[in-house]
């Protein structure tokens, strides 16, 4: 009750950020009901397609817990303790929410996929997709609702960790003993590059001379191979970690050569940021590097190329779910920073100066991440072609 007495007084963004939230949770919830729907007449290949379902579900539960650290209700202020409603409690209050957004977009799923299948009539387009959701089989109630829990469940949890109270240590960014120390440069970038490295020559490996060994992918009954699932994955996962540790380059590369104000402003802000914002766009170059390989290796080969119209949901979640989460992140830092801009605001610092630090920040970091996410690309296309 709490939770939704905080969300009846909350800012309209914050509100479209959680509506967002639960329109990821129903597209995943139609795949994995699609998925379930498919396992009824193929038991077979049923799996093989729901491990496709694992790449939306994972984007999908990033964004949430993204905009469960962007919302204003979680944050700790004064005075909130001494009515109970501590870090502890604020990150509990944070999941719940989550777990309401997310199962509110399942609902919604479910909805959607008994009218389309004709077991809901009297609507619009009721039963349109009766043979692609085979609606002549009997949906299992048990497992349809057991597969529709997975995201809240997981998005929550994932919330709740995020969220937790933790200690802090000396030279830490919120550290308020040691505030004139900056931000330790992040640490994930060998990691990071291990990991991007190991998932392109797995995907190298599996791919060497294997044309039958197909993973299915929803709604198309040929797709890529197994090791581009499990390459990307891990590129992915690799991306993300070196991701911070890149952004702080980027302000680094942005104070080079007797830096002006705005260049020296702009990169101690991104060498700041660069935790909050580099995982997330990290996660983006993945999704680009992906696509761009997609569509070379689609270059080189002759005749159609059909997709069901599944494929291309959940190819929009995969897109659409980690660019929502960068920009959230993005105004995350910008509320983050918003005392430090006030203050040089009334120390009479012009409007331009903010402004061209703003775009030599965005110029700076396409300038480090866009070549690199070309190259993952390529580097990712060739054991394809």
């Amino acid at each position: 009750m709490l939770a939704l007495r905080l969300a009846r007084g909350t800012h309209p963004l914050v509100l479209l950020r959680r509506l967002l939230v639960s329109a990821a949770s129903a597209g995943v919830g139609f795949l994995l009901l699609c998925t379930l729907g498919y396992a009824v007449g193929h038991p077979g290949a049923s799996g093989l397609r729901l491990l496709w379902c694992a790449v939306p579900l994972a984007a999908a539960a990033h964004f949430a817990v993204a905009v469960a650290r962007s919302d204003p209700s979680t944050r700790p202020r004064e005075g909130l303790s001494a009515v109970g409603l501590g870090p502890a409690r604020l990150a509990a209050i944070a999941a719940v929410s989550t777990a309401v957004s997310c199962t509110l977009g399942s609902a919604v799923a479910l909805l959607v996929y008994l009218h389309l299948r004709g077991d809901i009539t009297g609507l619009p387009f009721d039963g349109e997709a009766a043979g692609l959701l085979a609606a002549d089989q009997p949906m299992p109630l048990a497992g349809a609702l057991t597969l529709l829990a997975i995201l809240p469940v997981t998005a929550s949890v994932a919330a709740g960790l995020a969220l937790r109270p933790r200690t802090l240590r000396p030279g830490d960014v919120s550290d308020p003993v040691h505030p004139e120390e900056p931000a330790p440069t992040p640490s994930g970038l060998p990691w990071g590059f291990a990991l991007v490295a190991a998932g392109l020559a797995f995907q190298t490996y599996v791919n060497r001379g294997r044309q039958g060994s197909a993973l299915p992918m929803p709604g198309h009954p040929e797709g890529s191979t197994a090791g581009a699932l499990g390459g990307w994955a891990l590129t992915a996962i690799g991306l993300a970690l070196a991701g911070p540790a890149l952004a702080h380059f980027s302000g680094r590369l942005l104070q080079l050569a007797r830096p002006c104000a705005a260049r020296l402003l702009a990169g101690r802000v991104l060498m700041s940021e660069a935790r909050r914002i580099g995982r997330p766009l990290g996660v983006v170059c993945a999704v680009a590097s992906g696509g761009i390989a997609a569509a070379t290796l689609y270059g080189y080969r002759a005749g159609p190329h059909p997709f069901g119209p599944l494929t291309g949901l959940g190819a929009a979640l995969v897109i659409s779910c980690p660019v929502a989460t960068l920009l959230t992140a993005a105004l995350e830092s910008r509320h983050a920073r918003a005392d430090t801009t006030r203050a040089l605001v009334e120390l009479g610092t012009p409007a331009a100066l903010l402004r061209t630090a703003a775009s030599l920040r965005a110029l700076a970091l396409l300038v480090v991440f866009t070549p690199l996410t070309v190259a993952i690309a390529e580097l990712a296309a060739l054991p394809l072609r």
